[in-house]
Parts: C-alpha cells; structure tokens; sequence
C-alpha cells in the first residue's frame, strides 16, 4: 500500500517527490522544480531544472533574466511529462497567465498541487479545470466563510461610476504587477471603457508580455513625463507601492483605488488611505474554495498557506478528510511587486 506521503511530502525547502526528486514550488534554489505560476512567492530563481508552462517561464525570464535556471523545460497546460516514472500534468488554474495545477501521478495514485487558484472567469488566462484525484492540495488565502468576493463586473463598474461622477479627477488604481493589473484593463475594457489607460512604467514589460500572448489590452499610454495635475478623468494603474509615494502626486487629485480580495477587509482599506476599495482577488474566495472541495470529493484535502483552520473545520462537518501543511514562505495574497520585482 503506498502512502500519499511516499509520494508529495512537505520539507523545509517546499513540497518534494522523493521518487521523482522535484519540487514544486519550492522556497529555495533545488536542482528540479515544478512551478505553478510566475508570482515571486511561488517562482524563484536559482533552480537547476524548471518544469513549467511555456507562459510561466517567458514570465520567470521577464522577471529574473534569461539565465533563471540551468535548464528549462516547457509543458503546455494538457501536456504530461514524466521523471523517474512519476507522470507530471500541467492543468490551468485560473489564476494568472500561464498558472496550472501540477497534477503528479505515480503507481496509481493522483496527487494534485493547486498553487493559487480561482474559479470566476477571468478574460486574461485560461480557467480553472478540476481533475480527479486521491489528494487535493489546496491555498486557503481567504480560507473563511467571511470571505465571499463580489461580481467582478460589480466592482469595475464602480470605478466606471467614479470616473463619471469625478471627470475632473485621476483615479490611481493600484494592481499587483502580473495578473491584477492586466486583469483590471481587460476588465475596463469590457465594461466599455475605450480610452487610454496610463500605466506605471514597472507594468509595461508586462503587459507587453500579455499581448504577446494574445491579451488584448486595447490603448496604453505611459504614465510618465507629466505636467503637474495631469490626467483628470482618466484611469493610471500602478504597483501598489507607487501609489503610496511622491510618484502619485504629478496627478489631479487622484482617487486612490486598490484592487485586491483584501480590499473587503474595511480596516485594511483605512489603513491604505484607499477612497475607492475594489475587491478583486485572484485566489479562491470561501465559496469557490469549498465548491471545489465538494466537487472533487479527493481521499484527503491538504491545505496549505492561508487560514487553514476554517477550511479544516468545514471539512470535518462534510466528512471529509484533512489535514493542514503549514508551508511557509508563500505570501496571503500575490506579492506587492515593487519597482523592481515587476519591471
């Protein structure tokens, strides 16, 4: 009988294969690693091997140069690759460009490693597919029933609202520089908005990245080279780290807007300084989280870098079988790219 243990076991270093001697994900430099997607918390350099999506790895080159590793090895999503008999998957995750689910397969067992996920359409990466397996791994980020994230439409259409009810203002929305700030353009665009969106200079090569992969992002503009209370009534995207130093100041009393699951948290909005708070996440919410749990119906859930307990008490009501993993090194929410993570 093998044990689900023989096959994904937590280290200090991340989740390891000792029969396919890879990680993934891992939190430090290992000599083979499987990566989900391309956000910092998930995506480091320094590896000897990475197995990953063809998107992921453009991102990881854009991110930390072309020689991020030693070796890369490109799997579309779909697509298996196998190391010393151990069968590797990469299915979409639906949380930013290019993320997947590692879908690991060994002597009749399935072990699946969501890395982040959501479940909401998302018009600018492919969506979440659940597979069958003995063994779910899933985030928990926003792993309590408190945690039930608006219709995206609901929350863009504010901004648009803002936008016409303060034409003479900028509005400054602050996005994580891979995924959000895209999402939120796409967003804006089918909500109808034609115009120029300004962005920060850290999100364009990006974004330039995105349209390569077939993202319509219609009309940007740099935000840059600017006279003073510039841009009343148009919309400028930035790191959210940006928006909070002199760089904002060049424009007409800008709405402060920051896009994130956190921004239903009304004390972290305060603390922020946030006028329009929009709550777009990129991870799972409660019911997303629990739906996938009762869809896949897995042997055993193991959850892992979020609220834990929550999810685990769910799923003692529900009978099914749980344990919390307690990785460390994985942020709650896509990491706060700075200037120099997201340029």
């Amino acid at each position: 009988m093998i044990r689900f243990e023989d096959l994904l076991r937590p280290t200090p270093a991340g989740l390891y294969c000792p029969p396919g001697d890879f990680y993934v994900d891992p939190v430090r430099p290992v000599d083979r690693a499987v990566i989900t997607h391309g956000h910092s918390d998930h995506a480091r350099a320094g590896h000897g091997a990475v197995l990953a999506t063809p998107q992921t790895l453009a991102i990881m080159a854009e991110r930390y140069g072309a020689d991020f590793a030693a070796r890369e090895q490109p799997v579309g999503h779909g697509d298996t690759a196998a190391h010393n008999g151990v069968e590797i998957a990469l299915v979409p995750a639906g949380h930013v460009l290019g993320s997947a689910q590692a879908v690991i397969r060994w002597k009749g067992v399935t072990m699946v490693v969501s890395g982040d996920y959501k479940r909401r359409r998302d018009p600018t990466c492919a969506p979440f597919e659940p597979v069958p397996c003995d063994v779910f791994i899933s985030e928990a980020t926003f792993g309590l029933p408190v945690f039930t994230h608006p219709r995206d439409a609901e929350e863009i259409g504010r901004l648009v609202q803002s936008l016409q009810q303060f034409p003479e203002r900028a509005h400054l929305v602050g996005a994580y520089a891979l995924g959000k700030a895209q999402r939120v353009i796409r967003l804006l665009r089918e909500a109808g908005w034609d115009r120029p969106i300004y962005v920060h200079g850290a999100l364009e090569r990006l974004n330039r990245l995105y349209e390569r992969e077939g993202v319509d992002l219609g009309p940007l503009e740099p935000a840059t080279g600017l006279k003073p209370n510039a841009l009343g009534g148009e919309v400028v995207i930035a790191p959210p780290s940006a928006t909070q130093d002199r760089w904002a100041r060049r424009f007409a009393d800008p709405v402060l807007a920051f896009a994130s699951g956190w921004m239903g948290v009304r004390a972290r909005a305060r603390q922020r300084g946030v006028e329009l708070p929009l709550v777009l996440s990129d991870h799972a919410d409660w019911p997303e989280l629990t739906a996938t749990f009762a869809e896949l119906r897995p042997e055993e859930v193991w959850i892992t870098h979020g609220r834990e307990e929550g999810l685990l008490r769910w799923c003692e009501l529900e009978g099914q079988k749980a344990r919390a993993l307690r990785l460390v090194g994985y942020d709650e929410e896509d990491e706060e790219a700075g200037l120099a993570d997201a340029s």
